[in-house]
């Protein structure tokens, strides 16, 4: 399996990330540990957690994704074999939110206790704090660092010019830099990343791990009408790109897909994996079946025809 360095961490994880967001939630326990082993066992390193998933499920608190991971790790002794990312910062039931030094040290400890690990690979905050000084959530991560319960930190959901005033932070208080950043791209949501996020990572040499690249579903193709998305647990994610330019998008994916034999989903993550400045995108399953799916993604590589269809269909 070849892999991509992650920006300076000086880590390498495979050009494809399995997402946690479901473990717990749409895929139990049993299925969460054969989606795990399957990944891991086909050559892939990289999972991709949140302290705070799955806190929007009935019933839920948080926590049970990592708790899931933390399982599997046990019982499959594998912890060696895998690149961890988690994330803070998402308000947890009962346990409080935000980038607050006191926060990520009591959140970092009850991550590691749920994922019954020594060490997390990445730190990420989870969303932007701007109560909280960033001096003081650097140097939280400073000394976790310190610590070894840490090797990496990084920033998710964060503006550019937020992204560049903690990197500038950083350097003059002498404090850990963020090393990546995790973003929302794919086909029909790239404005954002590609006009003001993507010009800082490649000059700060920051690696990216995007997340929603299938849109929630939507770039699988599966759903095409409100009809399609009712009683689905994405439905919230999907019904919004049922508009002109996602129907003008998934007939470019299909053009594609059939031109290569393969299915919408896998020419979405080729795609997102071909895009200037991205190390992987995060996707998730909830079955073998679409587990091997996404994981064949990695050897489609796209002609620059197909890429221009793409393209066109999904400018900004």
């Amino acid at each position: 399996m070849k892999t991509r360095k992650l920006g300076k961490t000086g880590m390498e994880i495979c050009p494809l990330v399995l997402g946690g967001n479901v473990f717990g939630w749409t895929a139990d326990s049993s299925a969460s540990f054969k989606l795990l082993d399957k990944f891991v066992d086909a050559g892939f390193n990289a999972i991709d957690t949140a302290d705070v998933y799955s806190k929007w499920v009935e019933g839920h608190t948080g926590g049970e994704s990592e708790q899931v991971i933390g399982d599997w790790i046990k019982r499959s002794g594998k912890r060696n074999k895998v690149f961890l990312a988690t994330k803070v910062g998402m308000e947890m039931a009962g346990f409080g939110k935000g980038l607050s030094k006191s926060h990520i040290l009591r959140s970092a400890d009850a991550s590691l206790k749920r994922l019954q690990t020594d060490y997390i690979d990445l730190y990420q905050s989870h969303i932007d704090d701007p109560d909280t000084p960033l001096e003081e959530t650097l140097e939280a991560y400073a000394e976790l660092l310190k610590q070894g319960k840490i090797k990496a930190i990084g920033a998710s959901n964060h503006k550019a010019d937020r992204l560049a005033l903690a990197l500038e932070t950083s350097r003059k208080h002498g404090l850990p830099e963020y090393q990546t950043l995790q973003p929302n791209y794919s086909l029909v949501d790239r404005e954002e990343f590609e006009n003001n996020l993507r010009p800082l990572c490649e000059k700060e040499g920051l690696g990216v791990i995007s997340y929603f690249p299938l849109a929630g579903g939507f770039l699988t193709g599966k759903y095409r009408s409100e009809k399609d998305a009712e009683g689905k647990p994405r439905a919230r994610n999907v019904t919004k790109y049922l508009n002109e330019r996602g129907f003008k998008i998934l007939a470019a994916l299909d053009d594609v897909a059939a031109k290569y034999k393969t299915t919408p989903a896998q020419i979405s993550l080729a795609w997102v994996q071909s895009r200037p400045g991205i190390t992987a995108p995060i996707a998730s399953a909830t079955n073998l079946d679409q587990l091997k799916d996404l994981m064949s993604s990695v050897e489609l590589v796209l002609d620059r025809e197909s890429i221009e269809i793409l393209d066109q269909a999904s400018a900004i």
